[in-house]
């Protein structure tokens, strides 16, 4: 026997013993595995996607429960040190930065660890893909869904569309990966649940889907026409045809590649054979946008349907016989109707203002057309439709993708939508409101942010509505896609996640439009879009002043209005008697703000025999009273003149504290409750990030010999009969529209 053949046979023996003794081995029981769950501190439920990582990486991620199953045989019985990290929420870092946690691991046992949500979403669960439950099913934790582990055994899926059709919510999906094979199909999946009021899961809970699958057990594709490319779907709803009978009709594509179409039209659902059929073609360049999650409204006495991109500039009438006239469809734009192919031309007025409508056979005004428009000096910039940015900063936000439904608890149009990065960090998501469907969207807060990871094409589920609209929820795209990612998240990629919103978050109050309206007798008034609607004051809009939020929030004041005598103005006193509501809220002057002890301070206690401790300290004014925290401690202050009295309650001990503010720093004394320990204080004021610029003073102008007043954000207004107040009322948010582009006349559909 030859060297080389006698190390082939030793190689061969010790693979095959390894093999014997890997095979010897028991697999795991659940009394075998640590059970970790992670939970959001404030509200103590498990939080999916998180990842926990060891000293010698190994990587585990929660599952929908917030569960991970751990069972590594050389680290059970040891201390393990797990880094934690989780998009959108973070764990506290120690003196070396590290963020993380070490836990007895011991068979059997478990931990929780507690991780702070900086997301204003909250992540509830994932809704497809293999394992969506597979850690807790491990432990033998409660699963809320049927299918835990593996459903039509699809363990990725690609972009939701949802409608509500004959009692059940329809599900599809575009590509979808199969467990058996690395190529699952692309002719668009399809599930069925049932909705909450039917007997089906609640939404907080999770989803319950029912797959059309082939005899194999896979999911099967929903558009299995004959033809050649990737079929998706980019709309779905019901309409009534010719008999009245309400049918489900989609929009769909045969793609050769990401953006070149090969054909398209409508698909009808055939409900005996389970499937979409072709119905109509529709010519390329009709939606150029590639508006998808439909809506109906009201507008006109006709019911029409609306398809946003995600602004819902397209719309057409809700019969399935006008939706395949393509005479029919209608884009809200300021474009002229035209002829063929030729070129878009702006249409305006003879005074030179831009008409804005719903017109047929003119071309949307979209994103990238305003801005070139605007580059070319064609259109002013003030002029455009496109205004949306962010409320804090001010930045400007370019929207991809997203949804728009009419919300009961805010009596708004409400968007969800994703923004336009390029070809990296695509997974930011946005919260917007506005009056109308096509706006004004103006001020937008980010609400779900991924580090380097995309969420695409995301879209509210208004089914799932609760309270009153109080609790949204919605859906997107976790992808490695247009994300920069340097890994995929296992089980994860290429699925669907839920999160949840609270629409009262005080982080949610954003700047809606303040109009001003001519009233009779050519008074002017300040209206909100509540008493625009009432009052059937669309029409006498003249303009929109400009924005403020409609609700209270910390840091806000209210602004109230007075009738004195002919005059109406605007006051930061209640009228008496104090029976009518704030018109609006607002900023104070800065002034004012440095005047008060809100915000984040950095704090240093001292003890007679001269040791130091540094704290921070949060501050909130909530009324006329101050909540926040001192380090670990609740606290509870109040500030009368220039003195600051506070008291910080821990677990098992309590503080007294005083402090006289001088501008940007407080001095003053403590003591320990029922003791005779005491010391001095003092603290600085953590600078404030920076205002958006769009934040700006509001001033009164009257003219020579009238009492009516006139409000405005323009500091010089260039008309000498107007007067203007020596100082502003309060600080607003600014109009950056030159325009009143409203849909004045659309009203929801329930």
């Amino acid at each position: 026997m030859t060297a080389r053949s006698l190390n082939t046979s030793r190689s061969a023996l010790v693979l095959l013993l390894a093999g014997c003794l890997v095979a010897a081995r028991p697999a795991p029981n659940n009394s075998d595995y640590f059970k970790i769950t992670v939970v959001d501190e404030a509200t103590g439920r498990g939080v999916p996607l998180v990842e926990l990582r060891t000293t010698n990486q190994l990587r585990y991620y929660t599952d929908s429960n917030g569960i991970v199953a751990f069972y590594e045989p050389g680290l059970m019985d040891q201390e393990v040190y797990f880094h934690v990290r989780s998009h959108g929420y973070e764990y506290p870092a120690d003196m070396f930065e590290n963020r993380g946690k070490t836990l007895k691991v011991t068979p059997g046992g478990s931990a929780v660890i507690r991780i702070k949500r900086v997301n204003i979403a909250e992540r509830l669960y994932r809704i497809t893909g293999e394992g969506i439950y597979g850690d807790s099913v491990l432990v033998g934790h409660p699963v809320p869904i049927k299918q835990p582990l593996l459903n039509g055994q699809v363990t990725g899926q690609d972009t939701v569309l949802v409608e509500l059709y004959r009692g059940k919510l329809y599900w599809f999906w575009g590509d979808t990966n199969k467990a058996s094979h690395p190529l699952g199909h692309f002719g668009t999946a399809g599930a069925t649940s049932l909705p909450p009021e039917r007997g089906g899961l609640d939404p907080s809970a999770g989803v319950d889907l029912e797959y059309f699958v082939d005899q194999s057990g896979f999911s099967r594709p929903m558009l299995a026409f004959p033809g050649p490319g990737m079929k998706w779907l980019y709309w779905i709803t019901t309409l009534p045809d010719e008999n009245g009978i309400e049918r489900l009709v989609a929009r769909y594509r045969s793609m050769k590649d990401l953006g070149k179409p090969i054909e398209g039209g409508l698909a009808l659902y055939n409900d005996v054979k389970e499937g979409f059929e072709r119905f109509a073609a529709l010519p390329e360049g009709l939606d150029e946008q590639i508006p998808m999650h439909a809506f109906k409204a009201m507008a006109g006495g006709r019911q029409y349907l609306y398809l946003p991109g995600p602004y819902p500039l397209l719309r057409l009438p809700a019969t399935l016989k006008q939706a395949a006239d393509q005479q029919s469809w209608e884009a809200f734009t300021c474009f002229a109707p035209q002829r063929g192919r030729a070129a878009p031309q702006l249409d305006r007025g003879s005074d030179g203002r831009l008409k804005y409508g719903w017109k047929a056979g003119a071309a949307a005004l979209t994103f990238d057309r305003q801005v070139r428009l605007a580059a070319a000096g064609a259109m002013k910039a003030p002029e455009g439709l496109y205004h949306l940015q962010d409320v804090e900063t001010g930045a400007r936000i370019k929207p991809h993708a997203g949804s728009v439904y009419w919300n009961a608890f805010r009596k708004r149009w409400v968007m969800i939508l994703q923004e336009d990065r390029g070809l990296s960090d695509n997974g930011e998501i946005w919260y917007a409101e506005a009056d109308t469907p096509v706006g004004p969207w103006v001020y937008a807060r980010k609400v779900v942010t991924h580090n380097k990871y995309t969420f695409y094409n995301p879209t509210q589920h208004p089914f799932f509505d609760q309270e009153g609209g109080r609790l949204i929820y919605l859906e997107g795209t976790y992808t490695d896609f247009f994300s920069g990612a340097p890994e995929k998240t296992p089980r994860y990629d290429y699925n669907q996640i839920m999160y949840r919103l609270a629409l009262d978050d005080p982080r949610l109050v954003l700047p809606v439009p303040v109009y001003r309206l001519k009233a009779p007798g050519g008074a002017i008034v300040y209206e909100t879009r509540e008493a625009v609607e009432s009052s059937g004051g669309w029409e006498r809009i003249a303009d929109i002043a400009f924005f403020a939020p409609d609700r209270p929030a910390e840091g806000l004041i209210p602004i109230y209005r007075l009738n004195e005598g002919s005059a109406i103005r605007l006051r930061r006193e209640a009228p008496a008697p104090a029976s009518a509501p704030p018109l609006f809220y607002a900023l104070p002057l800065w002034s004012e703000a440095e005047r008060s002890p809100a915000g984040s301070w950095r704090c240093k206690f001292k003890e007679p025999d001269g040791f130091e401790i540094a704290l921070p300290m949060e501050l909130k004014l909530s009324g006329d009273q101050f909540t926040g925290a001192v380090a670990d401690f609740v606290t509870t202050a109040t500030f009368r003149g220039n003195t600051l009295d506070l008291h910080a309650k821990g677990e098992d001990e309590a503080y007294t504290l005083t402090a006289r503010l001088d501008g940007d720093r407080l001095t003053g004394k403590w003591k320990k409750d029922g003791t005779a320990e005491q010391g001095t204080w003092e603290a600085a004021r953590v600078p404030p990030p920076k205002p958006s610029p769009a934040v700006v003073p509001l001033y009164e102008y009257r003219r020579a010999g009238s009492q009516a007043a006139f409000y405005s954000t323009n500091a010089a207004l260039r008309d000498p009969a107007l007067k203007r107040s020596a100082q502003p009322l309060c600080r607003v948010w600014r109009n950056p529209m030159s325009l009143v582009i409203l849909d004045r006349h659309a009203t929801p559909v329930n």
